[in-house]
């Protein structure tokens, strides 16, 4: 049985079953990528090439309500939409060497305060079907690092060496 075989479409079709289409196909989790769409100038790597990450989260834009009670009726409250919020993007991945370019931009975004500026990146978070190809994707607009944390060391533990980047954003798009 190969990594894909348990992915099956609801019903229990497979893809060529079902009558092909990727819109029945439930999508691993495991298998993902994200993309910066371009680099930044004066950083010794290539932002488009920091694409190994262990775990992504953060997509779930979701209304700011405003909660208005009626005169008279106390049976409910309408919550009424003002405006949609983005939680931090996170990233996680192994500790990168000094030569990696998010780390570089994570060092002059955060270590050096706000002497040379915020450089908003736009990326792209990819879910790949077994050939590699995107299933879905989901656009990230002015992305900037707002925290860099590595995860605490235990000497009882034998795992990798976990660094997590948050960025903030602005708003996201899914386009596939």
């Amino acid at each position: 049985m190969g990594l894909f075989d348990s992915t099956r479409l609801i019903g229990g079709a497979t893809g060529a079953a079902a009558g092909g289409g990727d819109d029945l196909y439930l999508a691993p989790a495991f298998y993902f990528s994200v993309v910066f769409l371009r680099n930044l100038a004066g950083l010794d790597g290539d932002l488009r090439e920091e694409n190994s990450f262990t775990e992504v989260s953060g997509l779930a834009p979701e209304f700011e309500l405003d909660s208005v009670r009626e005169g008279g009726e106390n049976r409910f409250t309408h919550q009424l939409p003002k405006t949609v919020k983005h939680p931090k993007l996170v990233l996680k991945r192994g500790v990168a060497g000094r030569n990696s370019a998010l780390a570089q931009w994570c060092q002059e975004t955060l270590e050096y305060g706000l002497v040379s500026g915020v450089r908003p990146m736009d990326l792209s978070v990819r879910l790949l079907d077994e050939k590699g190809e995107p299933l879905r994707a989901w656009d990230v607009i002015n992305a900037y690092p707002v925290k860099w944390e590595t995860e605490g060391f235990k000497s009882t533990k034998n795992e990798i060496a976990i660094e997590i980047i948050e960025l903030s954003y602005n708003f996201s798009n899914r386009v596939a």
